[in-house]
């Protein structure tokens, strides 16, 4: 398959729909966490998708390495924030081992864009 834009990376398209299962946990967390967990889960999750796309259309491998490791962060970010919703117990423990389950598969498809990239000699 042929690589066109951002959203045809595999790391983008999952990316994309922890972004959406991110908003659909949170929907039921407690109001009083609005604008603290809640926020910071979904803008970091958000986060994601936005570097791996900033990273794609970058020229220079340095650059897309330094969005595509903003990425990286932004998903060990939402791993944290996970385990405290989930010690909090505002998550189950299927849906945590499945979210975080998510974000392991997402942290090796970003660590293959930073290989990739890191590899190219611009």
């Amino acid at each position: 398959m042929t690589i066109r834009t951002f959203k045809d990376l595999d790391a983008c398209k999952f990316g994309h729909k922890f972004v959406i299962d991110i908003y659909e946990l949170t929907h039921s967390f407690p109001k009083e966490e609005i604008f603290c967990l809640i926020n910071q889960l979904r803008r970091a999750a958000v986060s994601i998708t936005s570097n791996i796309a900033e990273g794609f259309s970058r020229n220079t491998s340095k650059e897309k390495c330094q969005f595509y490791s903003m990425a990286l962060g932004s998903l060990t970010e939402c791993q944290n924030q996970l385990t405290i919703a989930f010690d909090l117990k505002y998550l189950n423990s299927d849906k945590f081992a499945k979210i975080e389950e998510d974000t392991v598969r997402i942290h090796k498809l970003i660590n293959g864009l930073l290989k990739s990239a890191s590899s190219r000699n611009t």
